[in-house]
């Protein structure tokens, strides 16, 4: 089984020093894909380029201190694409995707951050521009290999996917454009909620993410926000979902999925 995790650290020296890599010297996924970095090269380097015997593959943000993602990996890929050629998103550290190709298969692991649109509407509106070039990438990504795209994503698909659903229909997150956005990609756009198809019911126990205000972890209070999108012969071979939150890393809680198949 190949075992893929998925976090947004909200910066990765921060979740390091709670107990980040000690997690994953227990868990030992194969791969994991993160989020917010909150770090530059520099900050990196000989620091975080691999954490507990995985491999790190970044994209780095221009403005210090903010986005970033990358994929910690313990085997080698063939290719590793950084950016997916947006002059504007390209430069927030946004895409990361590692190539594991044979000549039987093309296979993508991706970590990608969505835009949040929760600081005001000039950042909703990026976050619409995002969505809008981000589809017509993924679907030509998909026409021509498997993938697996890690991402926190800023968007609760569905009412059963955060708790205060009543109370946030006009809060960017869960504005309706971003959940029919969400519902195209897993109709027309043929990828796959991988965590929904194992666990289709799940309400409390499925939030990834907290507010740090008002108690909202210690009362369960969340939103799942984070997600595994695969192609449907991928999405077939997933597993045993687990959203690990004995531990605290970060603002959100990552997720973890087994697939049966080997890099």
């Amino acid at each position: 089984m190949f075992k893929l995790s998925s976090l947004n650290l909200n910066g990765i020296r921060s979740a390091t020093s709670k107990g980040l890599e000690a997690w994953l010297a227990t868990t030992r996924p194969d791969c994991i894909c993160v989020q917010e970095v909150k770090a530059q090269a520099a900050d990196v380097a000989g620091k975080f380029e691999s954490l507990s015997g995985l491999q790190g593959h970044f994209h780095y943000a221009e403005k210090k201190g903010y986005s970033g993602v990358a994929v910690y990996t313990r085997h080698e890929p063939s290719d590793v694409v950084v950016g997916y050629q947006s002059p504007e998103f390209d430069a927030e550290g946004r895409y990361v995707e590692l190539r594991f190709d044979t000549p039987q298969r093309k296979l993508s692991l991706i970590s990608a951050y969505f835009p949040s649109g929760s600081s005001g509407e000039e950042r909703q509106q990026a976050k619409f521009r995002f969505l809008d070039e981000f589809y017509p990438h993924l679907q030509a990504l998909r026409s021509e290999r498997e993938f697996i795209l890690c991402s926190d994503v800023n968007i609760a698909h569905q009412e059963i996917d955060l708790k205060n659903w009543k109370g946030n229909k006009k809060n960017s997150g869960f504005l309706p454009e971003e959940r029919a956005w969400m519902g195209k990609l897993l109709t027309d756009g043929g990828l796959v909620d991988v965590y929904r198809q194992l666990e289709p019911t799940a309400t409390d126990e499925c939030y990834t993410w907290w507010s740090n205000r008002g108690q909202a972890y210690a009362k369960n209070v969340g939103w799942r926000l984070d997600y595994h999108l695969a192609t449907p012969a991928l999405a077939t071979l997933a597993r045993s979902p687990q959203i690990y939150k004995t531990e605290k890393f970060s603002d959100h809680a990552p997720i973890t999925l087994d697939y049966d198949f080997s890099l």
